[in-house]
């Protein structure tokens, strides 16, 4: 009851950030709550005296900093002369849903927001919390060269000059911890808003620890925690829920009513859909082409004439021009804003750094099984329950960690949050296992399970005595470097030729290991997100 009760006062207070759609029918002359729609209940939407359902439909609202993509069909993949022989990208049709995407690279600023947070509330100095800020910085040492000078790596993620510059040298696993961190305190900050959540929660005399800080998991289950950081006398005020009839309208409105969507990769398929933009470059239902073209990269009028405004490497020895005429007026990395956006309104697209994406990489994508959303790296997991029925929460001393590539570990989740377990994991489905292979069919053999038709390096770590951990080698023969650890990456950056600004080309590298040139952006799904036909 008093989780019925919690989820009431939250869903009537919210009313901003993203929302999701209400109940019944969507049709133009049957919409929920007005006069064309017919509950099979035999009751009127919103009765005052009988049981009661959501009946306003609500526009899907964009945050801060993130773009609408309006979904649609498109031709994925690389239209122009495959130079490199990669046959990894040939074009097949795909339909993509509508989403948001971030407007820029998350910058340095933002990522040393997360880092500097979890000092603070999982401070280092804590033995139960030693590896949990460690394990999230930046890899500052993918500056280093060799053959190079380059002062990077003690200045480029910390220094106030490149607040604005995209966060390198985070890896693909980080990336994800980064986006799960932000969809907390999106949606701490949105109940802070509406007055469920104390501002001052992170106040000393709050003795805010480590469990008792918010996350998404003890929300949306009503966790008894709650009442240690909810205003309840400015939630009463605001609410002002007086009635039964009152509650359960609120209660039909959904849990999540108000909240911020999951924060996320964007999958391959959605990176290059919006990185083309061709909902720009359309007549009636036809595209007008993928302009990609080296030239379509430099300034068509004014101080801009002839320059290019994208920042990749021209030629060899060549990153941004001749002194006093710079090109592109970046040798390596530049502000995420520096250079136009798309049609769209996203940077960098087309430059700067590469970007991680969800899904795991094979040559091939599997079209002709799945043109709809296509993502390969599904896994479905769900919360350990107790033996009395409550959720089981990771404590201080059950941290579980995976290992990066530099040896140093990343947390699974943090204290506070609910322990998951993996139900069903599709990384090889269709793809890499015994039932893809040739040799499938009638009774597999017993072995079939250590069956694997990429045979690659398969990680394994050992811990010294020292405490550190390193990546032990393989010493089997190894036939190829494609394995459930690789991760796709899109995009050109600083480091690469114009051959890889297309947004068709494909990319694949180590999930544990960060890269100088390689950064990532944000996503959201858009729910409630349909649009009028436009005529053009």
């Amino acid at each position: 009851m008093k989780k019925t009760k919690l989820f009431s006062i939250v869903t009537l207070s919210a009313t901003i950030l993203l929302v999701s759609c209400g109940g019944g029918g969507n049709s133009k002359n049957a919409k929920p709550g007005g006069s064309g729609f017919v509950s099979k209940t035999g009751w009127k939407p919103n009765d005052k005296n009988g049981w009661a359902f959501s009946g306003k439909e609500q526009k899907a609202k964009a945050l801060p900093g993130m773009v609408y993509v309006e979904g649609g069909t498109f031709t994925m993949g690389l239209v122009a002369d495959n130079v490199m022989h990669d046959w990894n990208n040939t074009p097949r049709r795909m339909q993509v849903s509508s989403f948001y995407l971030g407007d820029t690279e998350i910058t340095n600023y933002e990522y040393r927001s997360y880092v500097t947070w979890l000092r603070l509330v999982f401070p280092s100095s804590d033995p139960n919390f030693k590896n949990i800020q460690v394990g999230a910085l930046p890899d500052t040492l993918v500056w280093n060269n060799k053959l190079s000078r380059n002062d990077y790596a003690e200045t480029y993620f910390r220094s106030p000059e490149y607040d604005y510059y995209p966060v390198v040298g985070v890896s693909w696993l980080q990336a994800t911890k980064y986006c799960d961190w932000l969809t907390d305190r999106a949606n701490e900050k949105a109940l802070m808003n509406q007055g469920v959540i104390a501002k001052d929660l992170y106040s000393a005399d709050k003795g805010s620890t480590a469990g008792a800080t918010f996350n998404m998991d003890k929300f949306k289950s009503g966790d008894p925690e709650l009442d240690s950081y909810i205003d309840k006398q400015k939630l009463q005020k605001r609410t002002g829920i007086k009635t039964t009839n009152e509650k359960i309208i609120a209660a039909n409105r959904g849990a999540t009513s108000g909240l911020v969507e999951k924060f996320r990769l964007p999958t391959e398929v959605e990176w290059e859909f919006a990185a083309l933009g061709l909902q720009k470059q359309r007549e009636y239902n036809n595209y007008l082409g993928k302009n990609t073209e080296i030239s379509n990269l430099k300034g068509k009028k004014g101080r801009n004439r002839g320059m290019y405004l994208e920042n990749f490497k021209i030629g060899r020895g060549d990153y941004s021009g001749v002194a006093g005429w710079k090109n592109d007026g970046a040798p390596t990395t530049a502000d995420v804003k520096q250079y136009p956006s798309n049609d769209l309104g996203l940077y960098g697209m087309y430059g700067n750094v590469a970007e991680w994406v969800a899904d795991i990489y094979r040559p091939m994508i599997d079209e002709e099984f799945s043109d709809f959303n296509y993502y390969r790296g599904n896994v479905v997991t769900q919360p350990v329950r107790n033996e009395d029925g409550t959720y089981k929460k990771i404590d201080n001393t059950s941290i579980k960690y995976d290992t990066l590539a530099d040896g140093r570990v990343v947390y699974r989740g943090l204290p506070g949050e609910f322990e998951r377990k993996t139900l069903e994991d599709n990384s090889n489905y269709r793809d890499g296992d015994y039932q893809s292979s040739l040799d499938a069919g009638g009774t597999p053999p017993s072995d079939s399970a250590e069956f694997n038709m990429y045979n690659s390096v398969k990680p394994k770590f050992i811990v010294n005595k020292d405490g550190s951990v390193v990546l032990e080698k393989d010493k089997a023969k190894v036939t190829s470097q494609i394995s459930d650890y690789v991760r796709v990456v899109k995009g050109g950056s600083w480091l690469d030729s114009a051959y890889w600004l297309d947004p068709g080309q494909r990319r694949f590298k180590n999930q544990t290991k960060g890269y100088g040139w390689i950064g990532f952006r944000v996503a959201q799904d858009a729910k409630n997100s349909k649009k009028a036909r436009t005529k053009r």
